[in-house]
């Protein structure tokens, strides 16, 4: 059975190692941007990745063949084991609390599982494993008192850390906002409490030798467990990175769309007012997210220039215009501004206009910038530019 499920977990473990590359090459890179909480769950993913590709049959052979070591695959994959434990704790503490607290958290996690990885490689070597069982192990070595001891440890810290995880993460997963993290909290607690019966098994597997009762028909099902658990587990954690860089790579796509929407109004209002450009780029000049919010702040400077020309008629005109019923509110109130704005610059050659009209949009809630922005490009869309020989000289100073 678990030839069968651990390739599965494997691929999971190793997409989620891969996944969070490009963090560890930053963090080795850059100290300063290091994100520990990341760090910590790519060894997460990279030591779950390696527990699975060890207890495979044909990896277990060849490990034994290398080392000299009958079943030495086991401590092996289960110290990997273990230090997932410690990792997963680690990256909830950083998750949940400030961050000296977590760190202080992390460190006694790491050296609690480094602590029973030490105890396990001592039980082990008094075992005497004369024959390779990569597929019974277990059911095979439970009337050795070395290796009951060994299990007892090793299952007794599998199952506190399972409860710790499932505990912690149900509990935070109904105060965490994010919704996405919220969800990958829940499937890890979810994860964590289906592995119980794994360790519930491999006890009751020691019980069964002191007490002459098998568990040999339950061994798929421990199999199972363990596997199906990890990997939710494995997955809520994964859930919240992918959510996060999809909706990362559509804001992207989305700011760089409306870059370009509003173009051909801050074309137009800068050429007429060159003031509201930034003449000196700043070190964030390649930041898009900047650029934007920049670009609609101009846009705005430029119509606290323009105010001297707006005519009241072109503001009646224009909302008779646009008065159709199934226009919204906001996008009557943009097609009206965004008039404005092109008869501002035309009357611009003629001099301020004797009572200036307000914009249409001067009633408008835009109290964040992501209203403003919204707002603007719909204005944008509305907008016309003015014929070549109504406007001024292009506006000067470098534009990003």
């Amino acid at each position: 059975m678990k030839d069968i499920l651990h390739p599965l977990c494997l691929f999971i473990a190793g997409a989620g190692f891969l996944l969070l590359m490009r963090d560890l090459r930053t963090a080795w890179r850059k100290p300063e941007q290091r994100d520990p909480a990341l760090v910590a769950l790519a060894f997460t993913y990279l030591f779950s990745a390696l527990s699975y590709a060890i207890s495979l049959t044909w990896v277990w052979v060849r490990i034994d063949g290398v080392f000299g070591v009958t079943n030495i695959a086991v401590p092996l994959a289960q110290g990997c084991v273990m230090l997932v434990f410690g990792l997963q704790a680690s990256v909830l503490a950083y998750w949940t609390k400030e961050p000296a607290a977590a760190h202080r958290r992390a460190r006694w996690m790491m050296a609690g599982a480094l602590t029973v990885i030490a105890i396990m490689g001592v039980l082990f070597v008094m075992l005497t494993p004369v024959s390779q069982r990569p597929t019974d192990f277990t059911l095979y070595y439970a009337h050795d008192p070395a290796f009951q001891a060994y299990l007892l440890l090793y299952m007794g810290a599998y199952s506190v850390a399972e409860i710790y995880l499932a505990r912690v993460c149900w509990k935070y997963a109904g105060e965490i906002k994010d919704p996405w993290i919220s969800r990958g909290l829940r499937l890890i607690a979810v994860g964590a409490v289906i592995t119980l019966g794994y360790s519930g098994i491999r006890l009751c597997a020691i019980l069964g030798a002191e007490y002459g009762f098998s568990v040999k028909p339950a061994e798929p099902y421990a199999w199972v467990c363990g596997d199906v658990g990890a990997t939710l587990t494995q997955i809520g954690y994964f859930m919240p990175i992918v959510a996060s860089r999809i909706v990362g790579a559509r804001r992207e796509r989305t700011e760089a769309r409306q870059y370009q929407q509003l173009e051909k109004l801050w074309q137009a209002v800068s050429a007429a007012e060159p003031g509201i450009v930034f003449v000196n780029p700043t070190a964030n000049s390649r930041d898009l997210t900047f650029n934007l919010y920049r670009r609609v702040i101009e846009i705005r400077d430029a119509q606290i220039g323009l105010r001297p020309y707006l005519a009241p008629q072109v503001r009646d005109r224009a909302e008779a215009e646009h008065a159709a019923w199934w226009m919204s509110r906001q996008h009557r109130v943009a097609a009206v501004t965004a008039a404005q704005i092109r008869a501002a610059l035309d009357q611009r050659e003629h001099g301020p206009v004797a009572e200036a009209a307000t914009y249409g949009d001067a009633a408008l809630d835009t109290s964040t910038p992501h209203k403003d922005l919204r707002h603007m490009v719909r204005v944008a869309r509305y907008f016309t530019a003015p014929t070549p020989t109504a406007q001024a000289a292009p506006a000067s100073g470098a534009r990003t």
